[in-house]
C-alpha cells in the first residue's frame, strides 16, 4: 500500500477499485448500497481473500454512478508478497468478485501496483488508474514506477495499459496516475505526474475519447511555473466531456516551496496551468497545495487546500462560469494552531458544494466539515459527534447526492479505532455512527474509511479497509 494519510498516526488507508467477477450470494444485506440516511453493513469485498494470501489488502477508491451499481479498487499483497491492483463491481446492489485488474499483472514485473483512483459514467462504464513499478527500501513508496489506466465498457473491464505517451515523457522513471473522472461513456480524464529526463517532477493529463485514450501531455503552462522542478496534478474532475478542472502543485523555486495551482479543460482542450490567487503563501512553511476538485457543471467547479498562514491554513476556491475566483480560508470557530488541509470535495449543483478535511488543535487531529450553498461558503465545522468518541479524527472523502444530502467518511483514534460515516439531510449534517457491522470483522487496531460515493438517487457506499488476526494484516471492505 501506497497511500497513508499524512495525519493518521500510522492508520494505513488503502483502497478498492471496481472489477468484474461471478454474483456471490452471501451477505446480501450488506453488500447493498443503501440511502442516505441508513447504512448497511460492513462487508469484506467479495473474491478479496482470495487474491490477499499477503494479507494486506484495501479500498482505495469508490464510484457509485446509480443506486446499486458502483465499483471499487485498491490493492492487495499476493502470496509472494508482492503488491498488486484489483478492481470490483457492484450490479443490481451485490458486489461481485474482486478480480486482479486485467493485464495489469503483466506489467508490474517490479511487483509494486495499485489502483489509486476509479470514476464510473453509468453502470458498466467505468475507469481505473493507478501505478505499477517497483519498491524501495520503504515498501510503502515506489522507488520506480509507471502510471496506467484501464476501461470497462458494458460491463467488461479491457486491459490495463500504461498511459500511452507517458513513457515518452517519464525518462527519469517515475509516474503515476493519481486522479480520473468520468463524464460520458468512454470520456474520461486522468491526472498525475512523471519524471522528466533531468530528474524533474512534472505534472500530466490524458483524455480518453470515444473509448480510445489519447496521449499524455504535460499540463499546458505548468512546465513554466514549475521552475522548481518538483509538480503534480493531484485530482480531476469532469462535469462533461471534454469539460474538466484540475490542481495540484508545483515548486516556483529551488527552496522547494510549493504553489498551489488550477487548470480547467474547455471543449476538449486544456487551458494553461494558473496559480491559485488569494496570497496563500504567507507563512514559513512548505506553502499551498490543491488536493481535491469537483465539477458540478462545465465552468462551474471549487477546489481546496491548504497553504501555510496565519490563519486556519484551509482554503476553498470557486471556478463561476468558466473564471476562476480568489481561494477563500475556510471560515469557523475552528482551532488550527498545527494547520490543516481540505482534503475532499463533491459539488451537486453549480454552487451547491461540500468539503471536508483535517486539522490539528495542538498535537491532535481534528475532522471538519464546511457547505457551499447558491454560491456562498458558510462556516466549518467539527464533525458532529465525533469529539465524544475519538482523541484524533480524520476525514478523508465527501460525495453529494444532491445539493444539501451529502455523507463523508474517514476514522478516528482514541479509546479504541474506528470507522465512521456520517450523512447531510437538506443541508444539515447529523452525527456520525461507527461503520455498521465492522466491529465484527475488525480483530485488530487499523480501520477506516477511505472513500464514499453518493449516486444521484441518494444512495452510498463507502470503502476502506480493517485489519485481520495478526499485525499486519488487512483487508478490504464495503458498506
Amino acid at each position: 500500500m501506497s497511500k497513508i494519510m499524512t495525519w493518521c498516526s500510522g492508520l494505513a488507508l488503502v483502497g478498492a477499485v471496481a472489477g468484474c467477477g461471478q454474483p456471490v450470494a452471501v451477505r446480501t444485506a450488506g453488500s447493498r448500497a443503501v440511502a442516505i440516511g441508513s447504512w448497511g453493513r460492513a462487508i469484506t469485498v467479495p473474491g478479496l481473500g482470495a487474491l490477499n494470501k499477503g494479507r494486506n489488502a484495501g479500498v482505495l477508491s469508490v464510484s457509485c454512478p446509480s443506486a446499486g451499481s458502483c465499483a471499487a479498487g485498491g490493492d492487495y499483497r499476493d502470496g509472494g508478497g508482492h503488491q498488486q491492483g484489483f478492481v470490483a463491481v457492484e450490479r443490481n446492489g451485490r458486489w461481485r468478485l474482486a478480480i486482479e485488474a486485467p493485464g495489469l499483472g503483466a506489467l508490474n514485473k517490479g511487483g509494486n501496483a495499485e489502483v489509486s483512483s476509479v470514476s464510473c459514467a453509468s453502470p458498466g462504464y467505468c475507469a481505473a488508474g493507478g501505478y505499477f513499478g517497483n519498491r524501495g527500501s520503504n515498501p510503502y513508496v515506489v522507488s520506480s514506477g509507471r502510471g496506467f489506466v484501464v476501461s470497462e465498457t458494458n460491463g467488461r473491464w479491457g486491459r490495463a495499459v500504461e498511459v500511452p505517451g507517458l513513457g515518452f515523457l517519464n525518462r527519469g522513471g517515475n509516474a503515476e496516475v493519481s486522479s480520473v473522472s468520468c463524464a460520458g461513456s468512454g470520456s474520461c480524464a486522468a491526472v498525475g505526474f512523471y519524471t522528466d529526463g533531468g530528474g524533474h517532477q512534472q505534472g500530466f493529463a490524458v483524455s480518453e475519447q470515444n473509448g480510445v485514450w489519447g496521449r499524455a501531455v504535460e499540463v499546458p503552462g505548468l512546465g513554466f511555473l514549475n521552475k522548481g522542478g518538483n509538480a503534480r496534478v493531484s485530482s480531476v474532475s469532469c462535469a462533461s466531456p471534454g469539460n474538466c478542472a484540475a490542481g495540484g502543485d508545483y515548486t516556483s523555486d529551488a527552496s522547494g516551496r510549493l504553489q498551489a495551482f488550477v487548470v480547467s479543460e474547455t471543449g476538449g482542450s486544456w487551458g494553461t496551468a494558473q496559480e491559485v490567487a488569494g496570497n496563500l503563501n504567507t507563512g514559513a512553511g512548505l506553502g499551498a497545495f490543491v488536493d481535491t476538485v469537483s465539477c458540478a457543471s462545465a465552468g462551474n467547479c471549487a477546489a481546496g487546500g491548504s497553504y501555510d498562514g496565519p490563519g486556519n491554513d484551509m482554503f476553498v476556491i470557486s471556478e463561476v462560469n468558466g473564471s476562476w475566483g480568489s481561494a477563500r480560508e475556510v471560515a469557523g470557530n475552528l482551532y488550527v494552531p498545527g494547520g490543516g488541509t481540505v482534503d475532499s470535495m463533491s459539488c451537486a449543483s453549480a454552487g451547491n458544494c461540500s468539503a471536508g478535511g483535517t486539522y490539528d488543535y495542538g498535537g491532535y487531529n481534528a475532522a471538519f466539515l464546511v457547505s457551499e450553498k447558491n454560491g456562498v461558503w458558510g462556516q466549518g465545522i467539527n464533525v458532529p459527534g465525533l469529539s465524544k468518541v475519538a482523541r484524533d479524527a480524520y476525514l478523508t472523502s465527501v460525495s453529494c447526492a444532491s445539493a444539501g444530502n451529502c455523507a463523508a467518511g474517514g476514522s478516528y483514534d482514541g479509546g479504541g479505532s474506528g470507522a465512521w460515516v456520517v450523512r447531510e439531510k437538506n443541508g444539515v449534517w447529523g452525527q456520525e455512527t461507527t461503520v455498521p457491522g465492522l466491529g465484527a470483522l475488525n480483530k485488530g487496531s487499523v480501520l477506516g474509511v477511505s472513500s464514499v460515493s453518493c449516486s444521484p438517487a441518494g444512495s452510498c457506499v463507502a470503502g476502506g479497509d480493517y485489519q485481520e488476526t495478526g499485525r499486519y494484516a488487512l483487508q478490504g471492505f464495503v458498506t
